[in-house]
C-alpha cells in the first residue's frame, strides 16, 4: 500500500474506474471529471500498483468577519468497490488535510455525506443551509430587469472572476482555480445557462445568476446554482430576472444567499406550499447542515479573530482526533494540546496554561463550531464535546456573537 500524488498520464483511467464505481462520474463527463482534478492537489492510494482511493483538495479562502483566512477544501473522497472497510479514506484525507496545512491552510471545510464520518478527522458540522422551491411568479420584487446578457461555457473566465468578487459575508467560502467553476457550468445538469450585466467601468461582469436544468427544460423545476453580485440592487435586478421566466417555468429551486430569508420575498407562501403539497411541482423549504469545518492552526485562526465587547482569557484544553491516523513522522499532527487564548477586540493562541484562568475543554470539532458561530458555547456543552465553568460559558456566548456563517459555495 502506497500514499502518492496522482499522476494523469498513468492514473487517469484508474480513478475514472473508482469514479464510476462509487457513482460519480456518467458517460460522456470524463471532461468535468479531468478539469476537477486539474484544478485539485490529488493524493491517491496504490493498492496492487493501481490507485484505488482518490481524495482531491482544492486551495481558496474563507471569510471570517472582515479576514480572508487560507482555506483548503476536500472536494472529494472516493473510494473503489475493492478497496473498502481498509482504512484508506481516512488516513489519505488525513494525509491530504495535513500536506495542505504545509502549503499553508490554516482551516479545511468539506461536504459530508453523513454526519460522523469526518468527525474522526476533527471536523465539525457547520450551521443550516435552507434550499427554497417556489413558483417565480410569487416573487414579490417592482422591478423590470434590463435585457441581459446570455451566459455560456465561454464565458467561464468573467463569470469566475465575478464569483470571487462577489459580495461575501461570515463564513463564505471561496475555491481559487477557475477549473473549478468551468467543470460546475459542465456539469450532469441536462442544460445549464447564466444570465448577467456587465456594468464595470471596464464592461466587466459585476452580477449573474447561474442556472441548472436536469429533466424538463420547458416548464422546471430549474436550479439556481449560485449568483453573484455586490450591491442590492444588483440583487433586486437578478430576483427581476428570476421572475421574469415566469412566463414558462413552474418551479425555481435556490439555495438561500447569506443574510437573506427568501421567504420575506415569496407572496403568500404558506398558501402556495398548502396548494402545491404532494404534487410535482411542491412549493416548500427544506434545510440541513451539509458541510463541516475545522480549525488547521489556532494561533492564525486567533490573530485574524476580532470581535467587539470585552476580552475574555481562559486556558484551553484541546483534543484532536486526526492525529491517530497520521504517522508518528508527519510535520503537522493536529491542534492537539493546552493553550492560553483570549477571545476579544485583539485575539489570540499561545501554548501553555496559566493557573489564575478558569479552563475550556473541548475537541477541535466544537471548538471550530463555537468559533465559527455555528452554536453557542452553552448550546455545545450540552451536545457536543465541549465543557468548562457556566461562567466562562457565559462569557464566550456574549463575546463570540457572529453572524451564521453560510460557505455560499457548493463543495
Amino acid at each position: 500500500m502506497q500514499f502518492r500524488d496522482y499522476e494523469p498520464a498513468t492514473d487517469r483511467e484508474a480513478v475514472r474506474r473508482i469514479w464510476r464505481e462509487t457513482g460519480w462520474l456518467r458517460e460522456g463527463k470524463e471532461e468535468v471529471m479531468d478539469l476537477y482534478l486539474e484544478g485539485s492537489r490529488a493524493i491517491v492510494a496504490e493498492l496492487n500498483g493501481e490507485a484505488e482511493c482518490l481524495v482531491n483538495t482544492v486551495p481558496g479562502t474563507m471569510r471570517y468577519l472582515d479576514a480572508d483566512l487560507p482555506m483548503s477544501c476536500v472536494a472529494g473522497v472516493t473510494t473503489s468497490r475493492i478497496a473498502r472497510k481498509q482504512g484508506l479514506a481516512t488516513r489519505l484525507t488525513a494525509q491530504a488535510v495535513a500536506d495542505d496545512v504545509a502549503a499553508g491552510a490554516v482551516v479545511s471545510v468539506l461536504g459530508m455525506f453523513e454526519q460522523g464520518y469526518y468527525d474522526r478527522l476533527g471536523f465539525g458540522a457547520g450551521s443550516y443551509e435552507y434550499w427554497v422551491r417556489f413558483d417565480p411568479a410569487r416573487l414579490k420584487v417592482d422591478l423590470d430587469p434590463r435585457v441581459p446578457r446570455r451566459l455560456t461555457v465561454d464565458d467561464r473566465s468573467v463569470v469566475h472572476a465575478n464569483r470571487l468578487d462577489r459580495l461575501r459575508r461570515h463564513g463564505a467560502c471561496t475555491l481559487t482555480p477557475p477549473q473549478g467553476t468551468h467543470a460546475e457550468m459542465l456539469s450532469s445538469y441536462k442544460q445549464s445557462f447564466g444570465l448577467g450585466y456587465f456594468d464595470g467601468p471596464d464592461g466587466r461582469l459585476t452580477h449573474h445568476v447561474w442556472f441548472g436544468v436536469k429533466e424538463n427544460v420547458e416548464f422546471g423545476p430549474y436550479t439556481v446554482r449560485w449568483m453573484a453580485w455586490q450591491t442590492p440592487q444588483q440583487f433586486r435586478e437578478l430576483l427581476a430576472i428570476i421572475k421574469s421566466l415566469a412566463d414558462q417555468v413552474a418551479m425555481i429551486s435556490v439555495r438561500e444567499p447569506p443574510g437573506i430569508q427568501w421567504q420575506d420575498l415569496i407572496d403568500r407562501p404558506f398558501e402556495s406550499q398548502t396548494l402545491s403539497r404532494g404534487g410535482e411541482y411542491e412549493q416548500r423549504i427544506e434545510c440541513n447542515a451539509y458541510w463541516q469545518m475545522r480549525i488547521c492552526d489556532l494561533p492564525k485562526c486567533l490573530d485574524q479573530t476580532h470581535l467587539p465587547g470585552d476580552e475574555v482569557r481562559f486556558n484551553l484544553r484541546l483534543t484532536d482526533p486526526i492525529e491517530r491516523f497520521l504517522p508518528e513522522n508527519a510535520p503537522w499532527r493536529g491542534v492537539a494540546g493546552e493553550y492560553v487564548v483570549s477571545l476579544g477586540p485583539s485575539s489570540g493562541a499561545r501554548r501553555g496554561a496559566d493557573s489564575s484562568l478558569a479552563t475550556l475543554e473541548a475537541s477541535v470539532n466544537a471548538f471550530t463550531r463555537m468559533w465559527l458561530g455555528v452554536r453557542p458555547a452553552s448550546g455545545l456543552n450540552i451536545t457536543d464535546d465541549l465543557c468548562g465553568p457556566p461562567q466562562l460559558l457565559e462569557q464566550l456566548d456574549c463575546v463570540l456573537r457572529l453572524p451564521d456563517p453560510k460557505p455560499d459555495w457548493a463543495f
